[in-house]
């Protein structure tokens, strides 16, 4: 049966477990596993459950409607919600499964209705088809006399007993007669009754499944509970309104949904929690007052309210947009969530700046930086001058009388970013050294518009050097002109500005240089949305084309590689291919393993930015030997970065790190790469860099694995992994190669 459902809706087994965890904003699956088993504790509610699930997912299938939303659960969910409550109210027969069937299909109609009516504002429709599902049944149902109410809960000891015999009884005495207190009964049959299961055991199964999904999850459930429960001793409300129906799961979902799905878990998220606690408590007995006009349950209404209304009022804030933080790139987690974007914070908090590269090839000088000493002052604060120096650190040769004698005279200058040539001023000539020319302060200028309210300025540039005109749209590294004296500018040099607005003398943008390597002393620094200092002797990234070609991965390309680990394992083949979503986001996916590693290139430098998939696999030791990997070649640069903390930490201390996490991090890992040597021939070079993977607790280093990388004919010719006593060799094949080795 499960193979021909399968054959007909490919996606079957995933779409049906989804459709439970959704219910918790989760798409674990031993979570699902759990839910499923929780809602057959009532057995006719467990099998209505079920049937509107399929009869839900199925019909969305057919229709045609999306199958990663079908997959997902999202489709399902809310008929499964309904399913579960008329299974709990109705006795189950054939009129009774017919009724249920076009409920359910009602309830996916509602969800489509409201995902483009709510979903057109970003924001979830939750769980309001639900909620519309059930209330129409429920008031239609008065009229259908085949339906009849169910009698399943009035004598349970005979049921139990009927069903599992003496000892499911005395397990269930035992549950009934356990010494807890009142809040504690009230939270676990709360939790139980989000699967409208009214009892201790199936919330305290279910608390268990929330606590395997997610550790913050499972304690925003206690936090927003207990808060509700200290809130209404505290005002002296009605501890009724939380025991009846258990309707104190409201509570427990907004506070999930608030405090750690939608948005990133923090102390802000964690504060909210508790602000919006009244709010829910007005709302629930507000609304009960109403539903009861109808002799309707309000169900989880007031979580629906409470919930969308605060997302959308978020969207208005002018100030204090990450207190708290809405999620972005939503992972099914709390925890990934919130760590991510620790990461991406850390790692890319600058990548809001569209890359502005220096405007020259080689080593330039810094000889006035921002807030000069001579000029760059006051709305001009935020600009560069740049010389070439020599190892002696002069500026010229012979004498330095004569303009030839600089040695950045007529150097090519080059546009820092794409753009499009916004003004030229041409035609002033150079200065004699010592000269200067203060009517036609900037002398002969360029300003190219990279973005609305984004422009660069380079001036005193040498006359009749332009190699473009006005409107022409140009590339980052296209020669544009040529260096000079035009202007004030005493000595021929190099004057660079970010600014807003187009015109030549706008005020200066204080805006940082994307990546340029330091040199200090014979070393290399690499410095990332940075901002150069007086003295400072910096210059681009120059592509090594032998690096830049093995890490610029296209869309298509496979890659294929010869594993041959240090064990007695066989030697295995290691199949990639570098593929893309439909935003483009791209990715290297191992089909054997399922893993996939999304990355970057900006031209100048690779870096990874995501993995999910088996931690076993080559990928994934490549994800973290090669996170962050640039494409010049620098003997002795050393780069570091950080990977996200629930990457490569140890299961059990990222476990406990969970439930704090929000507040302190006390567990860490860290990424290191150094180039060492490289060989160059006159087509081709050989290269090799370490790097190095290391997990701290505190200051404390508990893990390192070691990475060898050695590049050559445009592709990674090997690379070795050791981890411990272990280690790994791969070496990338071509397809020519294999071919000639077969010969």
């Amino acid at each position: 049966m499960l193979n021909k459902l399968k054959d007909i809706f490919p996606q079957f087994i995933s779409s049906t477990l989804n459709s439970y965890t959704q219910v918790f904003f989760s798409n674990n699956k031993i979570f699902a596993v759990i839910l499923l088993l929780v809602s057959f504790f009532d057995l006719n509610a467990g099998i209505s459950g079920l049937i509107a699930v399929l009869a839900s997912n199925l019909t969305a299938y057919l229709i045609g409607f999306n199958r990663f939303n079908i997959k997902s659960g999202y489709y399902g969910f809310n008929s499964l919600l309904v399913g579960l409550g008329l299974g709990i109210y109705y006795q189950m027969h054939i009129e009774f499964i017919l009724i249920l069937l076009f409920a359910s299909i009602f309830t996916l109609f509602v969800t489509l209705m409201l995902e483009g009516v709510i979903g057109k504002y970003g924001l979830p429709y939750l769980s309001i088809s639900f909620l519309f599902g059930i209330w129409m049944v429920t008031l239609a149902s008065r009229e259908f006399t085949a339906l009849t109410i169910s009698e399943r809960g009035i004598f349970m000891s005979n049921e139990l007993y009927a069903f599992g015999g003496g000892l499911l009884v005395r397990i269930y005495n035992w549950f009934i007669n356990i010494n807890l207190h009142e809040s504690i009964v009230i939270y676990f049959r709360s939790l139980g009754a989000i699967f409208f299961q009214y009892h201790l055991f199936a919330g305290i199964v279910i608390a268990i499944g929330l606590l395997i999904y997610s550790r913050i999850a499972f304690l925003l459930s206690i936090i927003g509970f207990f808060s509700a429960y200290l809130f209404y001793q505290f005002v002296g409300g009605n501890l009724y309104e939380l025991s009846y129906g258990y309707i104190g799961f409201n509570f427990i979902l907004t506070s999930i949904a608030i405090g750690g799905f939608f948005i990133i878990p923090s102390r802000y998220s964690f504060l909210w929690v508790i602000l919006l606690t009244p709010l829910i408590s007005i709302t629930i007995t507000s609304t009960m007052a109403v539903m009861s006009l109808f002799q309707l349950s309000i169900f989880s209404l007031p979580f629906n309210i409470i919930v969308l209304l605060f997302l959308y009022i978020l969207k208005f804030r002018e100030r204090y947009v990450t207190k708290p933080e809405i999620v972005i790139h939503q992972q099914f987690s709390p925890e990934k969530n919130l760590y991510s974007q620790m990461n991406n914070k850390e790692r890319f908090h600058n990548f809001k700046y569209l890359p502005i590269s220096l405007p020259f090839w080689g080593e330039w000088t810094v000889t006035q930086a921002h807030h000069g000493e001579y000029t760059h002052k006051d709305e001009w604060a935020h600009a560069w001058d740049f010389e070439i120096n020599n190892e002696d650190g002069f500026a010229y040769k012979d004498g330095g009388n004569i303009k030839e004698d600089f040695l950045c005279y007529n150097k090519p200058i080059i546009c820092p970013a794409d753009g499009w040539v916004e003004e030229i001023l041409d035609g002033v000539e150079d200065n004699e050294i010592g000269d200067s020319n203060l009517e036609q302060n900037w002398g002969n200028t360029i300003v190219i518009k990279h973005n609305e309210k984004l422009f660069t300025k380079i001036c005193h540039i040498k006359k009749e050097s332009f190699k473009v005109k006005k409107g022409d749209f140009i590339k980052k590294g296209d020669i544009v002109a040529h260096c000079g004296n035009s202007g004030r500018s005493p000595e021929p040099h190099v004057h660079f500005q970010v600014q807003e607005t187009p015109f030549i003398g706008s005020k200066t943008l204080d805006y940082p240089i994307s990546h340029y390597i330091l040199h200090q002393n014979g070393k290399y620094k690499l410095k990332t949305y940075s901002k150069p200092s007086k003295e400072d002797v910096v210059s681009k990234i120059e592509k090594n084309q032998t690096l830049h070609k093995a890490f610029h991965f296209v869309p298509g390309q496979q890659l294929k590689f010869i594993v041959t680990p240090s064990s007695s394992q066989k030697e295995r083949t290691v199949y990639w291919e570098v593929q893309s979503d439909i935003y483009n986001n791209t990715f290297l996916f191992c089909a054997k393993t399922k893993s996939k590693a999304w990355f970057k290139n900006d031209d100048s430098m690779h870096y990874f930015t995501h993995f999910e998939g088996n931690k076993n696999s080559l990928l994934f030791y490549f994800y973290l030997g090669a996170y962050k990997v640039i494409s010049g070649f620098y003997k002795g640069l050393k780069i570091e970065d950080k990977y996200p903390i629930h990457i490569l930490n140890n299961k059990g201390l990222v476990f406990l790190q969970d439930f704090i996490a929000p507040f302190y991090m006390f567990v860490k890992s860290g990424y290191e790469m150094e180039y060492i040597k490289i060989n160059d021939g006159l087509t081709d070079s050989h290269i090799l860099f370490l790097s190095s993977a290391t997990v701290k607790h505190g200051s404390k280093i508990t893990r390192k694995l070691n990475f060898e990388f050695e590049i050559e004919s445009n592709k990674i010719k090997r690379m070795v992994v050791m981890d411990g006593d272990n280690s790994i060799e791969a070496r990338e094949v071509s397809t020519l190669q294999e071919d000639s080795e077969k010969v």
